[in-house]
């Protein structure tokens, strides 16, 4: 890396920590020399906003990537400036890129390489699953379940029972086959007795 680079890790973030400044100048030396280009997976791999890079190129090609409001491949070259916004788990991230690397690097290390304008994360309470049961209470009983269901907002299997006319315990059709089994039956003896008449 060039003198340019180390000088504007200590001038430009005047307060950094010298290890942080460190591990930005080496982030800096590992990125692209002149002419060479990042691609986007990589630099969002690179800081930290995917675990993996292959996982940063599955939300590239899910349409979940776009730099400066288009979506954009894996291979799209990021520039100085660029917005990236990244979509994932419920939450937007929409980062400024300030510098460019291809090296994964720690947490204090990737927010230096980027101005982070993403709104604030929804509350806990927003995102909690309704009905959490305590540890170690066991298998839920078709009581709990029901509860369960009806905090989540989704039928119960006792609304879906009654509306079906299976509430009464009986099942659907039973009185009116055994009506039928029964005159079928009447029929039979009635034309065997005529049968049997004639001479």
């Amino acid at each position: 890396m060039d003198g340019s680079a180390a000088d504007r890790a200590r001038a430009g973030d005047g307060a950094l920590d010298p290890k942080v400044a460190a591990a930005i100048a080496a982030a800096e030396a590992a990125g692209p020399q002149s002419g060479q280009t990042v691609r986007v997976d990589s630099w969002i791999w690179s800081v930290r906003l995917v675990k993996t890079r292959s996982m940063g190129a599955t939300a590239c090609r899910g349409g979940h990537v776009r730099v400066n409001g288009e979506r954009v491949k894996p291979a799209h070259a990021v520039r100085i400036g660029d917005e990236v916004r990244l979509r994932q788990e419920g939450r937007e991230r929409v980062v400024v890129v300030t510098r460019l690397i291809r090296k994964r690097v720690g947490a204090p290390v990737a927010v230096q390489c980027y101005v982070d304008n993403s709104p604030p994360p929804p509350p806990r309470e927003a995102v909690a699953p309704a009905g959490i049961r305590d540890r170690g209470a066991g298998r839920p009983t078709k009581r709990d379940r029901r509860e369960l269901e009806r905090l989540r907002g989704l039928p119960g299997f006792g609304s879906a029972a009654s509306a079906a006319g299976l509430g009464s315990g009986s099942r659907p059709g039973t009185a009116t086959g055994q009506g039928q089994r029964q005159g079928q039956g009447q029929g039979q003896s009635t034309s065997r007795g005529r049968g049997k008449s004639k001479p």
